[in-house]
């Protein structure tokens, strides 16, 4: 994680915590919730998903990868040729819709 993204982000917690913001929440004094899937990014990133996510605000990358599952279970269950290549046609340009977002969001965290 960049400095200034990590600067911006405690001074937004600073903020909210000053404001009364972070007392009352769901959950709060109870562990938190296990997920596995979280270990494999960084720990910035799993928080600002969750946020936005609980916030029903997703990034585009996000949104994108659950498309592109969505298209890949799909293209499993037909057998249809023409089909096929159309959900295989489908998948292609979410891929590559998903790996321009993700590379926008490594850009975007670098500098």
């Amino acid at each position: 994680m960049s400095s200034r993204y990590r600067r911006l982000t405690e001074a937004q917690i600073k903020k909210a915590e000053a404001e009364g913001k972070l007392s009352g929440l769901a959950g709060e004094g109870k562990p938190l919730p296990d997920r596995p899937g979280d270990a494999f990014i960084d720990a910035g990133d799993a928080v600002g998903h969750r946020i936005m996510a609980e916030a029903g605000a997703l990034p585009e990358e996000i949104r994108l990868k659950k498309l592109l599952a969505d298209a890949r279970a799909r293209y499993a269950t037909l057998s249809d040729e023409a089909e096929r290549k159309a959900a295989m046609a489908e998948i292609a340009d979410l891929d590559l819709r998903y790996a321009i977002a993700r590379e926008a969001r490594h850009r975007f965290l670098r500098d």
